[in-house]
């Protein structure tokens, strides 16, 4: 790696750091010293008999330096891209809450306004979505609305109780699903075991018009996850807690959905969920496996195994990912490919350096596509939680990466990128 990206890093790090540090002292010192803030808290607007209205925002900034990637990539096909890297910074996302509870508190509600500035002037800068939920008991809480298909650990709904700022690692990008309409349940079938399960419209209905859809309603995903000691329902990354017991967790999770070609998330939407090739191609893109073929409609298929450890600070976490694509409907009798199998892994570990202030964190990932291609990515960061709590941090991150299969405009990384990428974000959630 060129020398001068490491002191890119740490120069943008020190300063953004330096900048925040100097605003602390404006706070009132019981403020700055408190270990009780809860992330997401916000403020208490109304609070009836019939009811309660909470709101809370979260936002990033980011600056990004690709100026280190390779300028342009082949993918599989022997087709050559251009790559745009990019050097700025940018108020990267806003999600405005408006939650509470009505006629009873276990009849919940939530509507969220979600900004991604990265996408000034296109359609799907600003998305509205919500869902209502009724706990009957600790063993079934059921929902309806907007909800993540749980493919992977970071849709449980930890989320921004993650290691890297509003960043998966590049195999889970790459294989999970996202956020659609439909119904959910879930809940503890017994003490440290829980599940939830899902059906929906598609993998994504972020950016997705309701005439885009088929009529199929025939995506569902299942989970299944057990832990010890403590370890959290949510199963967010980091031992931010400080387990003083090694706390586990161990579990499955299915998702199958039937896809078309105009039923897929635009290229920019938020949270981005495209099926691809590991080279990065969209396989329901024009031409994808050939002058003039088109991709109509598969079957989608995946599992993921999640396994992880948290103990005095520390944390090691694995995933591992299993893809099937079948029933591949090409507008041409001579189909290119029948089906497709992928499979990869993440690993993930960190460290509290200083308890609840400093934690350094180191990612890799992998994905084996075949004769598609094989990327992979490393990580390497630090988490400053400026008020000890998970309410503010700043996270300077440098990456690795080999041919990247995943990238967007409010993701760091590019389709095709290989090369060093520094990453230096803001994360409030208040």
């Amino acid at each position: 790696m060129n020398c001068k990206y490491i002191v890119a890093f740490l120069l943008a790090g020190g300063l953004l750091l330096n900048n925040i540090q100097a605003q602390v002292p404006s706070l009132p010192r019981m403020e700055r010293d408190s270990t009780d803030q809860i992330p997401g808290a916000g403020f208490s607007l109304a609070e009836t008999e019939n009811g309660t209205l909470n709101f809370s925002f979260y936002t990033t900034s980011r600056y990004l330096n690709q100026k280190g990637l390779n300028e342009s990539y082949t993918d599989s096909f022997g087709r050559s891209f251009d790559l745009k890297p990019r050097n700025d910074y940018q108020f990267q996302k806003i999600v405005l809450y408006f939650k509470g509870w009505l006629f009873d508190p276990k009849f919940r509600y939530i509507g969220y306004i979600w900004t991604a500035n990265t996408n000034i002037g296109l359609g799907a800068q600003v998305i509205g979505a919500g869902n209502l939920q009724y706990q009957v008991n600790k063993h079934l809480d059921l929902g309806l609305g907007i909800g993540g298909l749980t493919s992977t650990r970071s849709l449980l709904g930890q989320w921004p109780q993650w290691n890297r700022v509003d960043t998966r690692p590049m195999a889970d990008e790459f294989f999970r699903a996202s956020y659609t309409s439909g119904f959910w349940a879930q809940g503890e079938i017994t003490k440290g075991l829980f599940y939830k399960t899902m059906i929906g419209n598609n993998l994504n209905q972020l950016g997705i018009d309701a005439g885009q859809l088929d009529d199929g309603f025939d995506t569902w995903s299942g989970s299944i996850w057990w832990t010890s000691n403590d370890y959290g329902r949510l199963a967010s990354y980091g031992d931010f807690e400080n387990h003083q017991k090694l706390a586990t967790i161990l579990g499955g999770l299915f998702t199958r959905s039937n896809e078309t070609a105009q039923s897929q998330a635009g290229t920019e939407d938020p949270e981005n969920s495209q099926i691809r090739l590991s080279d990065g191609t969209n396989i329901f893109g024009k031409n994808a496996f050939g002058e003039g073929i088109q991709l109509e409609s598969a079957k989608f298929e995946m599992f993921s195994l999640m396994t992880g450890v948290k103990y005095k600070g520390f944390s090691l976490d694995f995933d591992y990912y299993m893809r099937w694509i079948s029933k591949m409907q090409f507008d041409t009798d001579m189909a290119p490919v029948e089906d497709l199998f992928d499979q990869g892994f993440s690993i993930q570990a960190s460290a509290m350096l200083v308890e609840k202030t400093f934690q350094a964190f180191g990612t890799y990932s992998y994905v084996d596509g075949g004769r598609y291609g094989d990327p992979s990515e490393w990580v390497l960061g630090v988490n400053w939680y400026v008020l000890k709590s998970r309410v503010l941090r700043v996270s300077p991150e440098l990456i690795f990466t080999d041919r990247s299969p995943v990238g967007y405009l409010s993701y760091p990384t590019l389709i095709g990128a290989s090369g060093p990428i520094l990453s230096v974000n803001l994360e409030l959630f208040y």
